[in-house]
């Protein structure tokens, strides 16, 4: 199992095939869809094949690749470091796979995932800058999608640019590692180069590389920050376009423990990841530590991204890091995050409020730092009351005490929702008189909604 749950059966890799034999067996439609991608490479291409289409004795012709009409042999298929199966004949390109694994060459049988050692993703092209799409042969056509996207964003003249900026790196080592040389590139290749590119070709790319370099050495070091950013419930399809973007350009992202892994892998991979979750009544950071934390990095230039679950506004101590670095006159802003008592609701198929129901809605705990937390129980008491109950596994018997004994009626319906949003999410429909049996398998994150009964059947009823 891979981290944070994927198992890729297929790790990409980008293999360098300048110079090096690649070997495609047939001469038909399929072996020319391989070929248009194959030509862009620096390989030397042989196609093995007795009567090829007359597209690919054109190649020949100007010299791209050779032709043998013989078949393939061993010794062939040793000295090729890619062996493409491509005759749309079974029996042939079973024979080129025997051959593949006699040679112990990596071997592709176009069309036959489960017969082939790699699979030729799609690829955006912006040589040297290549973006390669797989989907373990499950989606082409989602793949193809992604590119037309990939496509559409990326600046034509993109490759363009990026073999000057290779030339060019040595002297942007003059400039600070980290944000400062990242942000200076980023300007580069998204900003000043396409344009000046545009206007006046590699002369206008490369002296506006040299002027933003001049920019960039006189002005002043860029100053730390701190983003409060809400990474939702859980679903990474629930997080919203700003967290997302802050989190991909973020140097060091300090995240709670609750935050999904999938999330995670958001960041960029030289960004510096540290946990510092919270669990109720088990191991904690202290508050004072992640305090100090986001100081530290802060104070060293780095953008920093606070990733609290659900939203930083609700329950997640925000108040306590705002003062912190409120001392310090640290910059930062708050990026809100859906909170799991709305996740919860939209799983339920249900509002939070309803007219006729309630018309207030109640955010509680059930915990806080002194322990088990009072509340107004006999306001929640109320038949028209909805109260989200957020921590409240470990309280449950005490909550259910409570409101119980200021008049709260025990057939009052439960919806608790564990893991909300995820994979795994369970939801249980209950009562107030069974909420502490009900829930006493419950081992995830749990939100309970206290008045709020559940819209749909198939529910596990307790």
């Amino acid at each position: 199992m891979g981290c944070g749950g994927t198992v890729l059966k297929h790790f990409p890799i980008f293999l360098n095939v300048k110079q090096k034999h690649i070997a495609v067996v047939g001469g038909g439609d399929a072996a020319i869809a391989k070929l248009r991608l194959l030509l862009k490479t620096e390989g030397q291409i042989t196609v093995y094949d007795n009567a090829p289409a007359l597209e690919i004795c054109s190649w020949r012709d100007a010299g791209v690749l050779t032709i043998s009409q013989d078949p393939l042999t061993v010794k062939q298929a040793r000295n090729a470091c890619l062996i493409y199966a491509a005759a749309e004949d079974d029996g042939r390109d079973a024979a080129s796979q025997k051959l593949a694994q006699e040679a112990g060459t990596l071997f592709n049988w176009v069309d036959n995932l489960s017969q082939s050692d790699f699979i030729t993703p799609a690829i955006v092209d912006r040589d040297p800058v290549t973006v390669a799409i797989g989907t373990e042969g499950a989606a082409p056509v989602v793949a193809r999608a992604i590119k037309r996207d990939i496509e559409s964003n990326l600046p034509q003249a993109l490759g363009k640019l990026a073999k000057i900026g290779q030339a060019f790196r040595s002297q942007a080592g003059a400039l600070p590692f980290g944000r400062v040389r990242r942000d200076f590139w980023s300007a580069f290749y998204f900003g000043t180069g396409p344009k000046a590119y545009d206007a006046s070709g590699q002369e206008g790319a490369q002296a506006a590389l040299d002027q933003l370099l001049q920019d960039f050495s006189k002005g002043a070091p860029k100053q730390g920050r701190v983003d409060f950013v809400g990474a939702g419930p859980g679903d990474p399809t629930l997080l919203t376009h700003k967290a997302r973007v802050l989190l991909h350009e973020a140097d060091v992202v300090l995240y709670d423990k609750l935050v999904d892994p999938h999330i995670l892998e958001l960041a960029r991979r030289e960004a510096v990841m540290v946990e510092v979750g919270k669990t109720g009544f088990g191991e904690s950071m202290a508050q004072s530590d992640i305090n100090q934390l986001i100081i530290d990095h802060v104070h060293t230039g780095a953008q920093v991204v606070r990733l609290k679950s659900g939203d930083p506004t609700v329950f997640g101590r925000l108040d306590e890091e705002l003062e912190a670095i409120a001392v310090h006159d640290i910059s930062h802003s708050i990026v809100p995050g859906i909170t799991a008592a709305s996740a919860a609701a939209a799983s339920l198929g249900r509002s939070l409020t309803q007219r006729g129901r309630n018309s207030s809605l109640r955010l509680t705990t059930g915990h806080n730092m002194a322990g088990f937390a009072d509340q107004d129980w006999r306001g929640m008491a109320n038949p028209d009351t909805v109260a989200a109950i957020y921590m409240g596994k470990a309280s449950a018997r005490f909550i259910q005490g409570r409101l119980m004994m200021h008049g709260a009626d025990p057939e009052t319906p439960i919806s608790v929702v564990e893991n909300v949003s995820r994979l795994d999410q369970k939801i249980i429909s209950t009562c107030l008189k069974l909420l502490p049996k009900a829930i006493k398998d419950v081992t995830g994150p749990a939100v309970l909604l206290y008045g709020v009964n559940i819209r749909f059947k198939k529910i596990k009823i307790l």
